[in-house]
């Protein structure tokens, strides 16, 4: 893949170095039409298989992940400027663990369900689940190997083939797993892999695919909407978050503080359910701040090929929405507490950030930051902790923390998100039990857990005797005496 840049390439860099890693060729539409037409021959053959047997062959694929995991661990990092750690624990042992749960789970799953009919005693109804077709999946570059690749097994275990088109600033890692996917002995055309940008991602959604699983921004999925709307193909949408924290002045300072720092700060605050905004009621303040501000300054910062805590952020227009919202919270009254600066020097690395003294109006706590910092701000109860967490247009991920479970989850269903952790942060994504996916203009759809299976498959319905009448009902011809008698049939059953 690696070639000398041009018009038809991506120039792919480290973004912690700026060293250019690779160029990567840019698919046309006709290529992208090519992939789709061999995805879906591909798929029919596959479609028959069982799952059982199907869930053979995608546990074959995570055999061969997690023989590479630490050169996968490797390759993110460098791709994406996270750490070494982080690329382990928060994408390759999450994704072996989604592979791991669906292989077992997704045939029983996947079986015909019986419904039960009250009114027509003579009959069966059920419902069984063939696959969509040619699922396309568009990827974002926070998290290139877990986010997609976890959309594209459970897609296979559905009986779907899938064109994948990464982002375009970290395709490479998507390409590596088609390699993986490939050595592991599996039809070569039922995953495929399209690098390329907007436009590349315009053409898989136009080359007649059965279904669309977007991870991206609200702009960019309400365009995605819309392609699928005008062809009537379905499409689950995971766009942006702007989570809040809720803490209660019960909270617990020092458990409370370091869920919010790995809350923000994770993959540099790149993490579309990272903690974005928290409300903290105010005797428990001071305290807080305190303790967080404490807990940011020991972090370890900078290149990510050394044992850091925090490594760089990714794309470099994200770096400058960071660097103006922290300008116009300073600018309308808001303290640095830590961080605020880039280093100089290369690589997009940005200090965490603590900012106090916000208030609702700030960009900062209104706009999506997609950055590491983190702005505190003092209220008065916890009714206006709630008030303020659901004044937002985005409704993916909230957080409550109060030592008083009872009164957190009577808070947290009051909260406006698609999921709500009462005393700690972010996990839930690398549980596949649970669906995935936010409220508002943060998305629809789930991925993940049985909602975001049954995304990935056609619900059918067949009804069937149980034993043969000669006629029904309600057929023809219409008489007054059959009328009648249904009259009668209605006073006594709903009467």
């Amino acid at each position: 893949m690696a070639m000398p840049a041009d018009a038809s390439c991506l120039q792919v860099r480290n973004p912690a170095t700026g060293k250019v890693l690779a160029a990567v060729t840019i698919a046309g539409p006709q290529q992208v039409q090519e992939a789709v037409e061999r995805a879906r021959a591909a798929q029919v053959a596959w479609g028959q298989v069982k799952p059982g047997d199907r869930a053979k062959v995608v546990t074959a694929f995570r055999k061969v992940l997690v023989r590479h995991a630490a050169e996968l661990a490797d390759r993110i990092s460098e791709e994406t400027g996270k750490p070494r750690h982080e690329a382990l624990m928060m994408e390759v042992l999450p994704l072996v663990d989604l592979i791991a749960y669906f292989c077992r789970r997704a045939p029983r799953l996947l079986r015909p369900r019986r419904i039960g009919l009250h009114l027509l005693p003579h009959r069966r109804s059920y419902l069984h689940f063939p696959p969509k077709g040619v699922v396309g999946v568009l990827s974002p570059w926070n998290f290139p190997l877990a986010i997609p690749l976890g959309e594209v097994a459970m897609a296979l275990l559905a009986g779907n083939a899938v064109v994948l088109k990464p982002s375009d600033v970290t395709p490479l890692i998507a390409i590596e797993a088609k390699r993986l996917w490939d050595a592991c002995g599996a039809a070569p055309d039922l995953f495929q892999v399209v690098a390329g940008g907007a436009q590349t991602g315009r053409a898989l959604v136009e080359a007649g695919v059965d279904h669309v699983s977007f991870t991206g921004s609200v702009a960019a999925g309400r365009a995605v909407a819309a392609a699928c709307g005008q062809r009537l193909v379905t499409c689950t949408l995971e766009l942006g978050g702007k989570a809040p924290a809720i803490v209660c002045a019960d909270a617990d300072v020092e458990r409370t503080a370091r869920a919010l720092v790995w809350g923000g700060f994770a993959n540099s605050g790149q993490v579309c359910a990272s903690v974005e905004r928290v409300y903290v009621v105010g005797p428990l303040y001071d305290a807080l701040l305190a303790r967080i501000t404490a807990l940011v300054r020991e972090l370890r910062i900078g290149d990510p090929s050394q044992e850091v805590d925090v490594g760089s952020m990714t794309f470099p227009r994200q770096l400058d929405v960071v660097k103006e919202q922290v300008a116009d919270a300073v600018t309308r009254g808001a303290r640095v507490e830590s961080g605020g600066e880039a280093p100089a020097g290369p690589g997009l690395v940005f200090p965490p950030t603590v900012l106090s003294g916000v208030t609702q109006d700030m960009r900062v706590m209104r706009e999506e930051t997609f950055g590491p910092v983190l702005p505190l701000m003092r209220v008065e109860s916890e009714e206006e902790a709630i008030r303020l967490a659901n004044d937002s247009h985005l409704g993916l991920n909230a957080y409550v923390f109060s030592r008083d479970t009872r009164k957190a989850r009577r808070m947290a269903e009051r909260v406006e998100a698609g999921t709500v952790m009462i005393d700690d942060v972010l996990a839930t994504h690398g549980a596949p039990e649970t669906p995935w996916g936010g409220v508002k203009q943060s998305g629809i759809g789930r991925v993940h857990g049985e909602l975001g299976l049954m995304d990935l498959v056609q619900v059918r319905h067949v009804n069937y005797p149980v034993f043969k009448v000669p006629t029904e009902l309600w057929w023809f011809p219409y008489r007054q005496k059959r009328f009648e008698m249904t009259i009668r049939l209605i006073r006594r059953v709903f009467g």
